[in-house]
């Protein structure tokens, strides 16, 4: 005799001599329940899909707070630092100075506002958090503030190498952008990323270099080159200050790491301060050499002390910073594309990579300003408004 599981049985004549349609009509219920949780569930998961802008992952679960300081200082650290002597030598050392603090004290406030969120939602990314908090148009303002910010970098990115390899290789701007930009795309569209790993380590070789170039430039260096005052280029350092310290986007997965959210706050403490001083350092270092007259891509005035040795040097920091830079942010920016807005990769890519090379050729070739249109935008917008909007209407909704 069959066990019952309780439910009133009503016989009902069938095909096959079968008086159990109460349990059998249970069983659908159960079943469709079962698909009504699934879809659910995939619901959920669509609704949580991160918007990422750093190729650095952390790999394992669990990270000490030495990895979780060197993975958030290796994010900071980049082709960003390039622009900072040139924007610096618009307004002055002092005034320079002034506002690099003043952007990394309003990076680190909003930091810790994406850490709390994040902790809150159990690890989320930012694009979750823009999406729970914001709604849609937080969502697709966290993906529009990120495609600025990528546009502006890779456009950044193509001016710098024509002028790099322009200087190593005796072509013209032009020529030397065009050869990087096939070069880099290709590695792009073929999805080489580097692991973290890797960039980390390309992080402590640019970081070894920057504080070598500090050393040869020391001897040269006089006060009066850099004690003047300039407002007009403000803007221009604010915007190179907040692209040479965004690394908002991998706190979530540091949070996760670490497991600690008061461990993870201490940590971006020291993640922001020691930044700050390696470019305070290596931005004064160059205003009091080179003044009102340095390069646009500052590593490039070595030549001008060193010769030959200085040339290469010189051109050997962008070479391995922006390269890695641009394959991160466009590698970061397709599949941000291909996950958000749902296109095919060829399509993605070529949004990714074309029309900053299209508006390079057109003529807009300023290293240094086209950094600093990618900070006071899409920069700005994903890492000082977006968190602050996020955290005023959490605290109108409590």
């Amino acid at each position: 005799m069959p066990v019952t599981d309780g439910t009133p049985r009503k016989k009902v004549t069938t095909s096959h001599g079968r008086y159990y349609a109460e349990r059998q009509a249970l069983a659908r219920r159960k079943k469709l329940r079962r698909k009504a949780a699934l879809i659910q569930l995939m619901r959920k998961r669509k609704g949580a899909a991160a918007i990422r802008t750093s190729t650095i992952r952390v790999e394992k679960t669990h990270i000490t707070k030495n990895e979780a300081l060197a993975i958030l200082v290796g994010t900071q650290i980049g082709a960003g630092v390039l622009g900072l002597p040139y924007a610096a030598s618009k307004v002055g050392l002092i005034p320079a100075l002034g506002v690099l603090t003043g952007v990394m004290l309003l990076m680190l406030a909003t930091a810790f506002i994406v850490l709390r969120f994040s902790a809150e939602m159990g690890g989320a990314q930012m694009s979750t958090i823009a999406n729970r908090t914001l709604g849609k148009a937080g969502g697709w303002l966290m993906y529009l503030s990120i495609f600025i910010m990528s546009f502006g970098a890779i456009l950044a990115y193509i001016a710098g190498m024509g002028s790099v390899f322009a200087s190593l290789f005796g072509v013209s701007d032009t020529i030397g952008a065009a050869i990087f930009w096939v070069l880099a795309s290709f590695v792009v569209y073929r999805g080489l990323e580097a692991s973290g790993k890797t960039e980390l380590i390309m992080s402590y070789v640019m970081l070894a270099l920057f504080i070598g170039v500090t050393l040869m430039l020391v001897p040269h260096a006089e006060l009066e080159n850099g004690l003047y005052t300039d407002l007009s280029g403000l803007l221009s350092i604010t915007g190179v200050a907040i692209f040479a310290l965004g690394c908002h986007t991998i706190i979530p997965d540091v949070y996760k790491g670490l497991g600690s959210y008061e461990e993870t706050k201490k940590v971006l403490v020291l993640a922001f301060l020691i930044p700050t001083v390696i470019y305070a350092v290596f931005m004064a270092a160059f205003l009091l050499v080179f003044g009102r007259e340095t390069p646009e891509i500052a590593t490039q005035g070595l030549e001008l002390l060193y010769g030959h040795l200085g040339r290469v040097i010189g051109n050997l920091i962008p070479l391995l910073a922006i390269t890695t830079s641009y394959i991160g942010i466009a590698l970061a920016q397709q599949s941000n594309t291909e996950e958000f807005v749902k296109l095919r990769k060829p399509v993605a890519w070529a949004l990714t990579v074309v029309p900053p090379a299209l508006v390079y050729f057109a003529g807009v070739r300023n290293f240094a300003d086209v950094l600093a249109f990618a900070g006071d935008t899409g920069d700005m917008l994903a890492f000082i408004v977006l968190p602050i909007l996020m955290w005023l209407a959490a605290k109108l909704r409590r």
